[in-house]
């Protein structure tokens, strides 16, 4: 090295080591990921679906300006994210943060750009900022929502905000809920990479998916599955199938929708499905065990009696490792029910919102992907599920009841007053009843060994397939003992409303986002789904010690370091000054 240094062009050569690393450097990108949650990486599936994009994809964030401090963290969030899919997508990857209508006067055309703009799925917030320094309060239009394009698809719109609400702790018996919103912030970072990569990956598919919607069986076809068409229409191939007039074939449907049916399924419709599944077909069932409806209710005025629909689906669901009950789920954790309570002074109605336990308030108790990171799910009259032996099936619970809950059993009386004494409320001691399970494996035939030879090859002709025993692949089912999940209630005035919103009410359940990834679930196989499990971990600074210790340390962060140089001045120029008198 000293021979080096008394080399007279020796900075030459430094130099040129110097360039040569940097040309390196250029060219190679290595990063290192030390939070414990994996914050800043990316999913296999991920990344190899943006390097197998062959077109550019446009993203606008319109969650950007002069935002509050949880939206604003939560866009410097999504800016960062987005600087991450760049690294492996490149110039494919385009990305612009704007707010749109800022460059228009006109509010007549801001107006016309914004009914554009939600008709694609944008959404809007009307946000009021109030400044205790001046005691002004303004209002702002806030957008979180970025909005995705590839080539002359139909963009997508990405709702930025988590769908699940955190609460505070506070007491459950003065019933107010105060969101934490640092919190909600934190879970809509961990679904960024979920709710990204899988709008790119509808976007870019080569194929779309075939939904049918099972009828035969006294399913609903009216506006009560309103929305749910429309919510699966906008992704899916979605069809009616007739389950009276075919066999379904798994090789045109992907999964078949079995939701709400009253009229019994006979052996036929059941080798049909059952067919369906050997062949490796996915279903959903949305099945209400008993006969209990809001409406009946309602027209008895006092109470009604909840019966047996008599659908005659029990072994074929037993067979496959489930048994729905024959009874009526409660929970004190629970929606309310408007009521009439009285009369006006002018004759209009009085209303009033009570806790109903019919409402129990459904959550995840797995990590599995359909259910982890979404709100809560509201059924109506839900009954519960029982898992039973089936060999090769993996049963995950999805949905269950909170920790107070109880049944009853058929024939169940319904009414507006089921919680009247003490007695009663002890009642309520069961924990977290199965409502929705997911099952996955090899399934095996209801009729093994029971189908004569003349149907067997009644089977072969009409579809063309041997009739089968097991399962050719593995497959899945989800099961859901509740169909109101799923379908949609009707105002007088603004038609159907979506899933999980009930009237009168100004809030709308996790049900549409619990069913669309159910359907994704079953559907897709490329891995995304895996980055639903992600979750950021919220470290918050103690809020009391920052108030009680914040003199101290803006002097170490400000003074602090200027005397630091100070103090280094002084003693460089002592020791210089020391040297050059010697």
């Amino acid at each position: 090295m000293q021979k080096l240094l008394n080399f007279k062009y020796y900075w030459l050569l430094f130099l040129g080591l110097f360039i040569v690393l940097v040309s390196i450097t250029s060219y190679v990108h290595y990063r290192i990921d030390l939070t414990s949650e994996k914050r800043f990486s990316l999913n296999y599936a991920t990344k190899k679906l943006l390097k197998d994009v062959e077109g550019d994809i446009n993203v606008q964030v319109f969650l950007t300006g002069d935002l509050p401090s949880d939206y604003k963290k939560l866009s410097i969030a999504t800016k960062d994210f987005l600087d991450e899919l760049k690294q492996v997508a490149g110039k494919k990857l385009v990305v612009t943060f704007e707010k749109p209508g800022d460059n228009l006067t006109s509010d007549t055309a801001k107006a016309i750009l914004y009914d554009s703009l939600a008709r694609l799925g944008v959404v809007f917030e009307r946000s009021e900022i109030t400044e205790s320094e001046h005691n002004k309060q303004t209002n702002q239009i806030i957008i979180p929502t970025a909005l995705i394009s590839y080539g002359t698809k139909r963009p997508i719109a990405i709702d930025l905000r988590s769908s699940k609400k955190i609460y505070k702790q506070v007491n459950v018996l003065e019933d107010i809920r105060q969101e934490d919103v640092e919190a909600t912030r934190n879970a809509a970072e961990a679904l960024l990479e979920f709710k990204f990569a899988n709008a790119i990956d509808k976007l870019t598919r080569m194929s779309i998916p075939t939904i049918a919607y099972c009828v035969g069986n006294g399913e609903p076809i009216d506006r009560t599955v309103n929305d749910l068409g429309e919510s699966l229409r906008s992704d899916y191939q979605l069809g009616i199938f007739d389950l009276k007039s075919a066999y379904p074939d798994a090789a045109k449907i992907d999964a078949l929708l079995i939701v709400k049916p009253t009229i019994s399924f006979t052996d036929e419709d059941k080798l049909k499905l059952d067919q369906y599944v050997m062949q490796g077909g996915k279903i959903i069932w949305c099945i209400d065990k008993l006969h209990a409806e809001l409406d009946s209710l309602m027209r008895s005025k006092s109470e009604y009696t909840a019966f047996d629909r008599d659908l005659r689906l029990d072994d074929l669901l037993f067979k496959y490792g489930v048994r729905i009950n024959p009874d009526l789920l409660q929970d004190l954790n629970c929606a309310k029910l408007p009521l009439v309570i009285g009369y006006n002074p002018d004759k209009s109605p009085r209303m009033q919102r009570v806790p109903w336990p019919y409402y129990p308030l459904l959550s995840s108790i797995s990590d599995n992907p359909i259910s982890k990171n979404i709100d809560k799910v509201l059924p109506i009259f839900p009954s519960s599920i029982d898992t039973v032996k089936a060999e090769g099936i993996i049963k995950t619970i999805l949905l269950a009841s909170d920790t107070n809950s109880r049944v009853i059993g058929s024939p169940a009386i319904v009414s507006t007053n089921s919680v009247k004494t003490e007695e009663d409320f002890k009642s309520f001691y069961k924990s977290y009843l199965p409502v929705a399970v997911l099952l996955e494996g090899k399934f095996k035939s209801l009729f093994a060994n029971r189908l004569a030879k003349s149907v067997s090859d009644t089977i072969e002709k009409t579809t063309g397939h041997a009739y089968l025993s097991n399962g050719l692949n593995s497959s899945k089912q989800i099961v859901i003992s509740d169909a109101d999940i799923v379908t949609n209630s009707i105002s007088a005035t603004s038609g159907p409303l979506s899933m999980g919103e009930l009237l009168f009410e100004n809030y709308r359940f996790a049900n549409k986002e619990f069913m669309l990834n159910c359907v994704d679930y079953l559907i897709n196989n490329n891995g995304i789904f895996e980055t639903r499990n992600k979750e950021f971990t919220l470290r918050l600074l103690d809020k009391k010690k920052v108030a009680e210790q914040k003199t101290f340390w803006q002097f170490v962060n400000i003074c602090l370091p200027i005397l630091l140089i100070v103090l280094l001045g002084f003693i460089f120029q002592w020791i210089r000054k020391n040297k050059y008198t010697n």
